[in-house]
């Protein structure tokens, strides 16, 4: 059983690391026999992975049909959106961390640095400089979800590399204030941007497809 379970753990992350980067389209089937095969393993390992991740809202489970990655729609994007600037506004609120408390900080050199990853631990750090854990489980959750479409957007987005930097401007000088309203800006401008978001992924899909 342990076996199982270390086999499922490494399958975990290795189908996580995939979504998150983009790997796999919306609306993509996954086969856990294609997967064990992959990973050299049995199904069940397989299996166990990927409902943990049916659980965190990366995969999907349409019962006879199988797994598939989610597809997505402009109400889901636009509330994905939301959500994450709800969770991190929240942990603004919450984080009373003095400056010398400071968290690492990010390191943004020019504009061809991995911006989705940098995005991704900038927002992980802020949740997580408030101790409190629900939180942050929420805005992990959030952040797996929207690494794909942060990564597939980029195209769409001229001063992100710009708008990255201000943001861990104002984190690591701790002002809430400023970092509130450019976290405010940061998702009104991909909100807006919502059904061209949607189209692009969706013509890569049936590509992919």
């Amino acid at each position: 059983m342990d076996a199982i379970h270390s086999k499922s753990a490494f399958v975990y992350r290795q189908v996580k690391r995939a979504l998150r980067s983009g790997r796999y389209a919306p609306g993509q089937r996954i086969d856990p026999a294609t997967l064990a095969a992959e990973f050299n393993t049995s199904p069940t390992p397989v299996r166990f992975a990927l409902y943990r991740l049916v659980g965190e809202s990366l995969l999907v489970d349409r019962a006879r049909d199988g797994l598939y990655v989610p597809l997505l729609t402009e109400v889901g994007l636009r509330d994905l959106y939301d959500w994450m600037e709800r969770l991190l506004l929240i942990a603004c609120d919450i984080d009373a961390m003095p400056a010398a408390r400071k968290t690492e900080q990010l390191e943004l050199t020019s504009a061809d640095d991995d911006l989705v990853t940098l995005t991704w631990q900038l927002f992980d750090a802020i949740a997580r400089a408030t101790d409190r854990r629900n939180l942050h489980h929420a805005v992990k959750q959030a952040n797996d979800r929207l690494a794909p479409i942060r990564k597939a957007a980029q195209e769409l987005l001229e001063h992100r590399f710009e708008e990255l930097s201000e943001l861990n401007r104002h984190w690591q000088a701790r002002d809430m204030p400023a970092l509130k309203s450019a976290l405010h800006d940061y998702h009104e401008c991909r909100k807006q941007l919502v059904p061209c978001i949607v189209a692009l992924l969706s013509e890569r899909s049936d590509y992919l497809h």
